[in-house]
């Protein structure tokens, strides 16, 4: 018998590995052409093979029944050596700049433009030299003070870098932050590279601007396509992964585009959507089992 050829990858949150033999077998019922399934992760994620049609309209009542996100792609192209992921609210759990801005005292005001930005109702550029205006006269220390007291790396996160790094690929964040977050967070995880918007510091203060080109939506897909060149891959060997609107061409362009917990405008057009689980669906997803993962 021929392999199959596509692949439905079931996740839920690790902490709650509410996944059963049970479910699953409800799952391949719905399947079209349902081959075979096994569990990379017993309660937490299973890979589901068939040869039929797309299935997600199907298994939608299911998925949401058991907060599993479902994943589904060709299996001959699953296997990824490029990681380009977004930072603020995907790699980690907050906002630098709405953070830095709760420190200037401005927080609910650049928290409200940032939520429209990326939900793509305003564009990334002017909402960025506007929210960093009100940032003028802010200690550069701050920087270093929420990077030590506020900004944590979201589940996954680490596992994520370190499995894909230790299996040969490679590890870029691309944000349209701050350089100062970008790089201390690639030092967390191990990334091989960092990229992000320059603030301009002068004597120990921010000065309010960001310095030009602002590093937005089109800088995000050109660093994945100049990627893709240098490593000397296919387009199905990458996988992108953000949250909002300055993220979309990023995840079209990727052999997988995944929408992390994010924006409805965001899930709705990317490949695929995590909304329950943590990063390690991205490991899930190109089916590498719990036992296979490295953690440094």
């Amino acid at each position: 018998m021929s392999s199959p050829a596509f692949v439905a990858t079931l996740v839920v949150d690790p902490a709650r590995p509410t996944l059963s033999d049970a479910f699953v077998e409800r799952v391949a019922q719905v399947l079209p052409g349902f081959v075979d399934w096994r569990w990379l992760d017993p309660g937490i994620a299973a890979d589901l093979y068939f040869d039929g049609a797309d299935p997600r309209p199907l298994l939608a009542p299911l998925a949401a029944e058991a907060r599993c996100d479902v994943i589904v792609q060709p299996m001959a192209t699953r296997a990824k050596r490029l990681l380009v992921a977004d930072m603020d609210s995907t790699l980690i759990g907050q906002e630098c700049i709405d953070e830095l801005a709760a420190a200037a005292g401005v927080g609910a005001h650049v928290a409200g433009i940032t939520d429209r930005a990326m939900r793509g109702e305003i564009p990334f550029e002017g909402a960025l030299r506007e929210r960093v205006a009100l940032l003028a006269d802010l200690p550069r220390r701050i920087i270093e003070e929420l990077l030590a007291t506020r900004i944590t790396l979201n589940p996954g996160a680490r596992v994520l870098v370190s499995t894909m790094r230790a299996r040969g690929g490679y590890a870029a964040i691309v944000s349209g932050g701050f350089t100062p977050f970008t790089g201390a967070i690639a030092r967390r995880l191990g990334a091989d590279e960092h990229r992000a918007n320059e603030l301009e510091i002068l004597g120990d203060r921010l000065t309010g601007r960001v310095l030009e080109p602002i590093l937005g939506a089109d800088a995000k897909l050109a660093t994945l396509r100049e990627l893709t060149v240098r490593l000397g891959l296919a387009r199905h060997e990458t996988l992108g992964v953000g949250d909002g609107a300055n993220d979309l061409p990023m995840l079209a362009e990727a052999g997988l585009g995944i929408a992390f917990r994010a924006k409805p405008k965001v899930a709705a057009a990317a490949h695929a959507r995590v909304d329950h689980s943590d990063l390690t669906a991205l490991l899930y997803a190109q089916g590498i089992a719990r036992s296979e993962f490295v953690e440094t």
